[in-house]
């Protein structure tokens, strides 16, 4: 059974933690199998920047050409107006142009033109290529992390927003790097070289740019802080929404014949309004800052425009000519031009950064904790396992597990049977160290399971689990899975001790059929039929059946309980199932109840006891 305690996606959980408090750094926690309560502290704007230049590092040589494409794209588009002012100064009045300079003048206007057209396009080149490069590091990153985190870590969250942030965070990481990395390169370029132009034509007039120009950040400052945590709010619920709709997809037979059609669509359009509303607010007051920026500078522009004019005709503030004030409103617009961009990608900015926190928090999660410094290798493997006093919950102060005494010698077939929930398959996750015990100590061969190399342990182990499972790809593949060096000799000697040669060999292209993501049209039992086979290929010392064959028919059962007896030989086994039929040859039974072992003893020893198992037997065969 899967960890009860924890949130697997459910429509209600998700519902929860999107209408809760913030999700975005909720993977605290110790090593496996601690307590997970612990929170990640939210990061500042400051430190997302500094972790984010550390995956823009490895691309330094396109930042540089970007970098240096874009100086040299803005020093000859700055160089424009010089030469327009020239050309307009070589009209010196009705009927007097002097044209040679003039055609001087127009020819280098066209070069400059085009060169900044190429370095343009250079620039552009390379910060896309910077940008989607990241963007790949940090989705391989994230995915990595995935494989690296605790099995309760992904319990403990809705699927759905886990995918959420690999793919659709990284996307708004990369796309917010684009904007953000052109802008600041052009913009710091332009704004140092218009002010350094506006000095250099009237230091007086750049004056009062620069005193003006603060109100224009002011303001974009202020709204940018207001619709932060409308952006914050957006890509949370949007996860949330993410887990919601994997959810409902993956169940989709299961609405259907419960009829929750209804009810699923309302919590989707509850979901669906709220990031709505939260995201209109956030585009809203992002949209304020362009609107604003711009009204303030063309403030900036008309007050240009006086005082120039009034600088030609009385001299104050400064002397300048005709064509000098033109070099020099072209000039304002320019350096006014990048608030006016940055501001107009503040939102895709701001939702990149909300992105990026949630990507940071799933790369801060706490990680499986390593194997101990020279942890030997379980090599050669006899299968003994022995529980001594195993407690073990889920959460803190709630007991799942109390007191586990069990002793399995090599060969040995024990059965797990109890009412749901009682903790059989907690049994199994504990020996799989996907979570480490409480109190106890867990053995193998002797030895206590966190003293071995913890990939050397679960090599030692088959497992075949109530719910199969099968990815895209070849049924070749899909039994190959625990060991891709095998030939396609031991696969089908594999598939024919499952006893799926037969259907496999009737597919369209037999072992070669590519079977899409979950099995397709391949009936329950056969898709159980291959994980078996799956199994069987790995050939381990201890096999760990989760109701194995809980979705064969009687029939078909039959023949895969032979192929499991053959299998189970001279192998230690654990056996987790319901249908007492499947175990009554078991070597010992234990009868679980509330996390604890009522009963043990052979099939018969228990009939005759007339207790706990007794009763399970008659409710399934009086």
């Amino acid at each position: 059974m899967p960890n009860p305690y924890a949130s697997t996606g459910s429509v209600a959980t998700v519902a929860a933690s999107v209408s809760g408090n913030d999700s975005l750094n909720d993977f605290g926690g110790g090593p496996e199998g601690s307590s997970r309560d612990s929170r990640v502290p939210r990061m500042g704007a400051r430190q997302v920047v500094r972790r984010l230049l550390g995956y823009v590092g490895p691309h330094r040589i396109s930042l540089v050409v970007s970098f240096a494409a874009s100086v040299a794209s803005i020093c000859l588009q700055l160089y424009v107006p010089i030469l327009i002012g020239r050309g307009i100064d070589c009209i010196l009045g009705p009927g007097e142009v002097d044209f040679d300079a003039l055609a001087g003048v127009l020819a280098m206007l066209a070069a400059v033109v085009v060169a900044a057209a190429v370095t343009q396009w250079l620039q552009g080149y390379c910060v896309n290529r910077l940008a989607c490069e990241t963007a790949r590091d940090l989705r391989l990153a994230a995915s990595a992390k995935l494989s690296r985190v605790p099995v309760s870590v992904i319990d403990g969250h809705a699927h759905g927003d886990l995918i959420s942030r690999v793919v659709n965070d990284v996307d708004q990481v990369g796309d917010g790097l684009l904007q953000g990395l052109t802008q600041l390169f052009s913009g710091v370029v332009t704004i140092v070289g218009t002010l350094g132009f506006m000095l250099a034509t009237s230091a007086p007039m750049a004056l009062v740019v620069v005193l003006v120009t603060p109100l224009s950040v002011f303001a974009a400052t202020a709204i940018a802080k207001c619709s932060n945590r409308s952006f914050t709010e957006q890509q949370r619920i949007q996860g949330g929404l993410g887990a919601y709709i994997e959810e409902y997809v993956g169940v989709q037979r299961l609405v259907a014949a419960c009829a929750y059609g209804e009810r699923s669509r309302a919590g989707f359009d509850a979901l669906n309004a709220e990031l709505y509303a939260v995201g209109e607010r956030a585009q809203f007051l992002s949209s304020l800052s362009n609107p604003g920026t711009r009204f303030i500078n063309n403030i900036i522009y008309a007050v240009v425009a006086v005082l120039g004019c009034l600088g030609v005709i009385t001299g104050f503030p400064a002397r300048l000519t005709v064509g000098e004030v033109q070099v020099f409103l072209s000039y304002a617009n320019q350096y006014t031009k990048p608030f006016n961009e940055v501001t107009g990608v503040i939102a895709q900015i701001q939702t990149a950064f909300a992105s990026a926190r949630r990507v940071f928090a799933l790369l801060d999660a706490s990680e499986v904790a390593p194997d101990a410094p020279g942890a030997p290798e379980l090599a050669d493997p006899r299968g003994a396992v022995a529980f001594e006093h195993v407690d073990f919950s889920y959460v803190a102060h709630r007991p799942l597990l109390r007191d586990i005494c069990i002793e399995a010698e090599p060969g040995a077939r024990v059965a797990l049977v109890g009412p749901t929930g009682c903790g059989k398959t907690t049994l199994i996750n504990l020996l799989l160290r996907f979570y480490d015990v409480d109190a106890g100590v867990l053995r193998v061969d002797g030895r206590p399971v966190g003293e071995y190399a913890r990939a050397s342990l679960r090599r030692s182990f088959g497992m075949v689990l109530q719910e199969s499972w099968l990815f895209e790809g070849t049924v070749h593949d899909n039994i190959a899975y625990g060991r891709p060096e095998a030939t396609r000799a031991q696969v089908e000697e594999a598939a024919r001790r499952a006893r799926a040669d037969a259907f496999i060999r009737a597919l369209p292209q037999g072992y070669d059929t590519v079977l899409p993501e979950g099995g397709g049209s391949l009936s329950q039992g056969q898709r159980q039929l291959l994980c078996i086979a799956r199994v069987m290929l790995t050939d381990p010392a201890v096999l760990l059946l989760d109701e194995a064959t809980s979705s064969i028919d009687t029939r078909t059962e039959l023949q895969v309980q032979a192929a499991f007896d053959e299998l189970m030989r001279d192998r230690t086994s654990f056996v987790v199932a319901h249908r007492l039929s499947t175990v009554r040859d078991a070597d010992c039974i234990l009868v679980m109840r509330d996390g604890r072992i009522v009963e043990r003893g052979r099939h018969e020893e228990l009939l005759a006891a007339d207790g706990a198992y007794a009763a399970l037997y008659r409710s399934q065969f009086a």
